[in-house]
């Protein structure tokens, strides 16, 4: 038996407080904030390379110059909220089977999401979701980023009856697109994310309205 063997690559990065640094190739961005600023990477919610937003767990490229988003920062700020909704939506297709989900972004002060449900929704089951909610914080479930071809994520959504889901990724021009899975919970999305649904301290939620999708009366209402 022969046992192959990889010298450790290193790259250079330059950190958030301007030092200058070689680390292992194999570390994700978390584990560089953890080995030298332990408490920052317990606040930090992902990185900023340049002007783009990475996962914690991405793994940083050689030259990276790095910035830390905590929660502190408007930046910061929208990724938990939008990491929220994943957890609302996650909460509400295990509560009410068979609703569709559509768009929920963060917004300035918090977050919503559209879904398409047999179920009239009232104000009684915005504490039942709530429930739910802190149930799957429990849980701690890691926020999975996985890159898929096109055709290949239009093939997952159609077979989850995800409607939305496909309509929005065939208006998409490039042929990979990135989805987001914690739990059995998936969605298409950019990203980046909190690291986990743990993070997620302290939410409320507040109010149901009806929406077109897309803004377009012709469309079914949305809640």
């Amino acid at each position: 038996m022969f046992l192959e063997v990889h010298p450790m690559r290193e790259i250079n990065l330059i950190l958030w407080d301007e030092r200058k640094v070689k680390v292992d190739s194999e570390l994700t961005f978390f584990d560089v904030i953890k080995q030298y600023n332990p408490e920052l990477a317990e606040e930090a919610l992902a990185v900023k390379v340049g002007n783009i937003k990475k996962d914690l767990f991405d793994k940083p490229e050689d030259g990276d110059s790095l910035d830390i988003i905590t929660y502190q920062s408007k930046e910061g700020k929208e990724i938990f909220f939008h990491s929220s909704s994943h957890l609302m939506a996650e909460a509400v297709q295990e509560l009410y089977p068979g609703t569709k989900i559509a768009i929920g972004p963060a917004i300035e002060e918090g977050f919503y999401y559209d879904f398409d449900s047999d179920h009239t929704f009232s104000p009684e089951d915005l504490k039942i979701i709530e429930k739910k909610m802190k149930e799957l914080v429990k849980k701690n479930l890691p926020f999975q980023k996985k890159i898929l071809e096109k055709k290949e994520a239009i093939e997952l959504f159609k077979k989850k009856g995800e409607i939305y889901k496909v309509e929005l990724l065939e208006d998409i021009l490039e042929d990979r697109v990135t989805v987001y899975q914690q739990g059995e919970f998936i969605d298409l999305c950019r990203g980046p994310h909190i690291p986990s649904t743990g993070k997620i301290k302290a939410f409320k939620l507040l109010s149901i309205a009806g929406a077109y999708w897309r803004g377009d009366e012709k469309n079914k209402m949305l809640q």
